[in-house]
């Protein structure tokens, strides 16, 4: 949330940029940014736990480093990846509400004014399903993909 604070409120501030963004691609770049470095951690951490040995045996066979890295190495590291990007993924999912902080018409900025006006909890319990079956889903899928994927020792 510090994130999206800055830059939407923080950035015009600055001395010498002065950058004021809409409401929508502020959320966008501090969600990007945000979660770009995540990702970023995740696939360096994947690349980094696929055995030396790996790289010398595509070397003796001849291979050069960008067929190397798309033959051999990152079908590997994606099957070691996967539960930490579902994991980042469903997290993302959960933290669009924070853009409610911006007063963007989110699910949860919505619901709040319905409750307000119709003294009727009822919204937030759909919007609580709502955010339940989006991660239902992604958690579905992303089973779906870890199994296909799966790594078995033998």
């Amino acid at each position: 949330m510090l994130q999206l604070l800055f830059i939407y409120f923080g950035l015009p501030f600055l001395p010498y940029v002065g950058i004021r963004l809409p409401d929508f691609p502020a959320a966008l770049l501090a969600f990007a940014l945000n979660y770009a470095a995540y990702f970023a951690e995740i696939f360096r951490a994947g690349i980094q736990s696929i055995d030396r040995g790996q790289y010398e045996g595509a070397k003796v066979l001849g291979m050069s480093y960008v067929q190397t890295m798309r033959r051999i190495v990152l079908p590997q590291v994606i099957k070691r990846v996967l539960p930490p990007v579902s994991n980042e993924t469903i997290t993302l999912v959960k933290d669009t509400s924070l853009i409610y902080v911006l007063a963007m018409n989110d699910l949860l900025r919505t619901t709040r004014a319905i409750v307000q006006r119709d003294f009727n909890t009822m919204p937030f319990i759909v919007a609580a399903v709502f955010y339940l079956i989006m991660t239902l889903a992604l958690t579905w899928l992303f089973q779906k993909l870890e199994k296909k994927y799966a790594v078995y020792d033998e």
